[in-house]
């Protein structure tokens, strides 16, 4: 047998293999450690899920989603960079690897799930489809919306949403679409469209934009299901789990009464759930690369799941939105995460 002749057969066999290797041996925990930040895709500009404030700081639901990750794997909450994009490009983003985690406003589809090259982490907001109408118009049902022309954005799943919508019950419209939200509240705002249709949630924040919030409404009809959440590459398990148990944390810890306030107190707690989730009983955080007060850091430093949703979007901010479907299982809502043990 030559071994020159055999190793030349075989070199492109091992090359192939090395290089397997190293790519599954890329680690964004890794990465996130040596950059010292974790780099969070979010919308430029939809306040109370992520816009800059007063003093040029980007706030909001989403942004407190990273910021929990960030607690969790870095000890630290704000050592986050938060990368503006729109709904064109962030896929691309995540994809790239431009940016760590997509925490955006970004619905949980079969084909961004399957196609798209990303892993969604799990639910931080169920939203859903809805319009806003003019107040003066005197419309109170969507169904009401036949030969409307309508604003909408486009890259997102609200434009086959609202054909589907308007071909079930028979009525016809005329889609004017726009690349932004920004854009499209301002074709609203300028008389282009009777209606702009979006997530419940969107619509929330734009109405607050309009120089009188009054003179437009939402109305009650939601016509999909619009599950927002946080995604990752896919690829790197252990990231995938980071970021999936940085939320389930959160909700965790609410259904627990464990709060930024008496989180100090809880680490003297009893109860085996909590002694587990604040890492006082067992490391929990071992099998994801991380230490054993992972959760504790993220609930000193973010709170738990139902003060990040008040004071963002919720009883406690601007915008008042009832928790609804976002409240905990045991509150009649549907928010649920699996147990730390």
């Amino acid at each position: 047998m030559n071994d020159n002749n055999t190793m030349a057969r075989l070199m492109p066999m091992i090359l192939v293999t090395l290089g397997a290797t190293g790519l599954a041996q890329a680690s964004t925990l890794e990465d996130v450690r040596d950059q010292g930040h974790v780099r969070c895709g979010v919308n430029a500009a939809q306040p109370g899920f992520s816009a800059l404030d007063d003093e040029d700081t980007y706030r909001g639901l989403d942004t407190d989603v990273c910021r929990a990750i960030a607690a969790a794997v870095l000890g630290d909450a704000e050592s986050v960079r938060f990368v503006p994009l729109d709904s064109v490009e962030r896929f691309t983003a995540i994809q790239s690897g431009e940016v760590d985690v997509l925490s955006r406003t970004t619905t949980w589809t079969s084909s961004r799930d399957t196609t798209m090259g990303v892993n969604f982490t799990g639910v931080s907001y169920y939203d859903g489809q809805a319009f806003m109408v003019a107040s003066d118009l005197g419309i109170n049902s969507a169904l009401e919306l036949d030969g409307a022309d309508i604003c909408t954005q486009s890259g997102t799943t609200s434009e086959l949403n609202l054909a589907d919508f308007f071909r079930v019950n028979d009525m016809s419209y005329n889609p004017i679409v726009f690349d932004s939200p920004e854009q499209a509240i301002a074709g609203f705002e300028a008389g282009r469209c009777d209606v702009l249709s979006s997530d419940a949630s969107q619509l929330y924040s734009q109405r607050m934009q309009l120089p009188d919030p009054d003179s437009a409404m939402v109305l009650a009809d939601i016509i999909s299901k619009e599950p927002l959440g946080p995604a990752v590459r896919q690829g790197d398990d252990q990231w995938f789990n980071i970021v999936k148990w940085s939320l389930f944390a959160m909700i965790n810890a609410e259904e627990m009464g464990i709060t930024q306030a008496n989180v100090e107190e809880m680490l003297d707690s009893e109860d085996p759930d909590i002694a587990r989730l604040l890492g006082r009983d067992g490391n929990y955080g071992e099998g994801m690369g991380l230490e054993a007060d992972w959760a504790y850091q993220i609930i000193s430093q973010v709170g738990n799941y139902g003060e990040m949703f008040d004071r963002t979007v919720g009883a406690g901010s601007e915008f008042k939105i009832a928790r609804g479907l976002n409240a905990l299982w045991t509150e009649g809502g549907i928010q649920y995460a699996p147990p730390v043990r």
